[in-house]
């Protein structure tokens, strides 16, 4: 048997549309990782970009389990001395709940140049409304 392997030029990009009030930050980021990278294809390919869009609407309704709403600290460096700057869950979910969930699914991608591309495939939003609905997403059921 021959293994065929496939192009972006032949796969169709679908767009998904992922609510996230209710979910679990973990459970969602191993569901919207799996759909980015296109595993969820019969024709996936490991060193190939055939992953699907997604958009996610209200980030700032993520959940997370046990302690870390209070615990979880995001950490980010300036490059130059003395220049770390934390912050907590629960603060960031009111500033920039976006964050929350790219850096989650981020950390579930290959470490690899496609995943930058992968990444560029994720769309987050705070509240309901996105602007995507000339694409016309199928909404994800969890």
């Amino acid at each position: 048997m021959r293994t065929k392997s496939y192009k972006i030029s032949d796969i169709e990009e679908k767009w998904h549309l992922v609510d996230a009030s209710g979910q679990t930050l973990g459970r969602l980021s191993a569901k919207v990782s799996t759909i980015l990278m296109g595993k969820n294809k019969p024709q996936y390919t490991p060193h190939s970009n055939l992953g699907d869009y997604v958009v996610i609407i209200n980030a700032e309704k993520i959940k997370v389990t046990g302690n870390k709403e209070t615990q979880k600290t995001y950490y980010k460096h300036s490059g130059y001395p003395g220049g770390l700057k934390s912050t907590i869950f629960s603060d960031l979910i009111q500033n920039a709940p976006e964050e929350i969930i790219i850096n989650s699914i981020k950390g579930m991608l290959p470490k690899n140049k496609l995943a930058n591309d992968i990444i560029n495939k994720l769309k987050v939003y705070k509240g309901d409304d996105h602007p995507h609905q000339g694409q016309n997403p199928l909404k994800l059921e969890s």
